[in-house]
């Protein structure tokens, strides 16, 4: 699955850079994270590194996008090649 940022996000600038995918980005009201480009850091690192380091823990699993580790790495590998 793509990671989601909830409402819960304070805006605070922390998820943006550590997102090697560059899958995250300032939305109309929030941080936003585009699901075409989150890998959950497969291929990159063992946990999401916007996670780890995220102050209110709002960065779940998005439901809307459902995929395997197989389908991240896939999607790892069109991303870097």
């Amino acid at each position: 699955m793509a990671l989601i940022i909830t409402d819960d996000c304070i805006n605070c600038d922390v998820c943006e850079p550590e997102c090697p995918n560059e899958a995250i980005s300032e939305g109309d009201e929030i941080y936003v994270i585009d699901p075409k480009k989150c890998t959950e850091c497969v291929g990159h690192y063992d946990e999401p590194q916007c996670q780890l380091v995220c102050p209110v823990d709002c960065i779940p699993l998005d439901p809307d996008n459902e995929e395997t580790q197989e389908e991240l790495m896939e999607k790892y590998e069109k991303l870097t090649a």
